[in-house]
């Protein structure tokens, strides 16, 4: 895939990119190394001025940067923005929590005297540079909540982006270098997929971490494992939004339809099918059905577009295998289904029902405007639905019960409950998923520590 800015609401190519040959690469891992020989011993303080300053730039580019995102891979700019200011408010978060959650955890006197010592503690240190391996859906977001942990705990790091969004993976290197970071303690390295393994197999990459499709996080964990370096992992995902009797239906449909359809409905964490039970099935179908319809579909540059293209002319055409798929072995369209005229890569928003085991979009993630509608009896069939996928990244359920909820947050398969509210992400609170979803957490203190050295300091009698 070549490495180039191409406007998906165009399908026009607007710039081109060549990769980095191995002299500069190699360069480019050489000052990664002495970086964090630095960056490694400056205080939490002259981190979080650093981090603040970032901040604060990120916070004024927004306008720009945000258009730039729009334009390399469609959402609306105004969601766009929004990313911006979300990146900022996480870079603040860790700045001003990042001494806290990494200092020193005295052990108990008691343990310390049996283990004949007379004072153990727990100190978190940086592993050293470490490589992102990231993707084109939240340009920025995915990056930021590597880079904010990452540099608060010492760390170095080095981004390989996905190569449809080049232009927003270079400001991510001048943001930090404007913020007044030291050279190579953040770098963009503008290299094909192909790079990537032996970049990580070099011995001063000590650590990578990886948000993407299933056979990416595949490929990358095999060859970390190979060498014996740490990976955090966050896949794909297929979350299950679930509808009790006693739920506001109203609320839910309209919250269903923007969990389904942020950022163009390309979000691993997006609700994307949506179990009702048989006694408010028909209501929410119906609420559900006409938000959906209602949303405008057109240009993401336009303040008023709630759906933009997807991403990539490949991405459309799964898209199109998917629900084709689900059609012809009698899924029912009650929106949406039909490639429109014109140019840009455009799919309608589109819910479906009377899904079955059988139809490939019942098992693969859809990552565009597509929703699948399920009928449950029972909440025990309600939960079945739910973990009868292979990812397990969220999930969503809806219900003014207490015991249901209690039901809910014990069985159901995944990194995250949200009861009565859409999954989103926030600094504070840890994020990841389980089964094929990957493995390990981003963000808040188990973020940050995931990339660190837990060291036992033991000190004799």
């Amino acid at each position: 895939m070549p490495i180039a800015t191409v406007n998906p609401a165009t399908g026009e190519t607007l710039k081109t990119y060549d990769a980095l040959g191995d002299e500069e690469i190699e360069h480019r891992l050489a000052t990664a190394e002495e970086a964090f020989r630095h960056h490694r011993t400056t205080s939490f303080a002259e981190r979080a001025r650093l981090l603040h300053r970032a901040a604060d730039l990120l916070e004024g580019d927004a306008p720009d940067i945000g258009r730039i995102m729009t334009v390399e891979m469609g959402k609306p700019v105004k969601q766009a923005r929004a990313e911006a200011a979300k990146c900022a408010k996480a870079m603040r978060w860790y700045a001003d929590h990042a001494e806290e959650l990494l200092a020193d955890e005295e052990g108990a006197k008691a343990d310390a005297e049996d283990s004949g010592a007379s004072r153990v503690l727990v100190r978190y240190r940086p592993l050293g540079p470490v490589l992102a391996v990231m993707p084109w859906n939240f340009p920025l977001w995915q990056v930021i909540r590597f880079a904010a942990p990452a540099l608060m705990a010492g760390n170095v790091g080095l981004l390989k982006h996905a190569s449809n969004v080049p232009q927003t993976a270079l400001y991510l290197e001048d943001l930090f270098r404007r913020a007044g970071y030291p050279e190579g303690c953040f770098q963009t390295l503008l290299v094909g997929s192909g790079a990537i393994e032996d970049i990580l197999r070099d011995p001063r990459i000590k650590a990578a971490t990886l948000t993407g499709s299933e056979p990416a996080g595949r490929a990358v964990a095999s060859v970390a494992g190979d060498e014996v370096k740490k990976t955090v992992l966050e896949l794909g995902g297929s979350d299950p939004f679930v509808v009790m009797p006693s739920a506001d239906i109203e609320r839910a449909a309209k919250t269903a339809v923007t969990a389904r359809v942020q950022n163009n409905g390309q979000s691993c964490i997006a609700a994307k099918r949506f179990i009702v039970h048989t006694d408010v099935f028909d209501a929410f179908a119906e609420h559900f059905t006409a938000g959906m319809n209602a949303l405008t579909v057109g240009d993401p540059l336009d303040e008023g577009t709630d759906v933009g293209p997807v991403a990539t002319e490949q991405g459309r055409d799964d898209l199109v295998e998917l629900v084709d798929d689900a059609v012809e072995s009698g899924a029912t369209v009650l929106c949406g289904g039909e490639l429109p005229d014109g140019d840009g890569w455009y799919y309608p928003p589109t819910v479906l029902a009377d899904i079955t085991p059988e139809m490939r979009i019942h098992h693969e993630e859809t990552f565009g405007p597509v929703a699948t509608l399920y009928r449950a009896a029972d909440l025990d069939e309600a939960v079945a639905l739910a973990n009868d996928t292979p990812f397990g990244l969220s999930s969503n359920v809806w219900t003014r019960d207490e015991a249901e909820t209690d039901r809910f947050v014990r069985d159901l398969e995944a990194g995250g409950v949200y009861v009565n509210g859409m999954t989103a992400s926030h600094p504070a609170f840890p994020f990841g998923g389980i089964k094929r979803s990957g493995y390990g957490r981003e963000l808040s203190g188990h973020g940050i520590r995931e990339f660190c050295n837990i060291t036992t300091v033991w000190h004799g009698a």
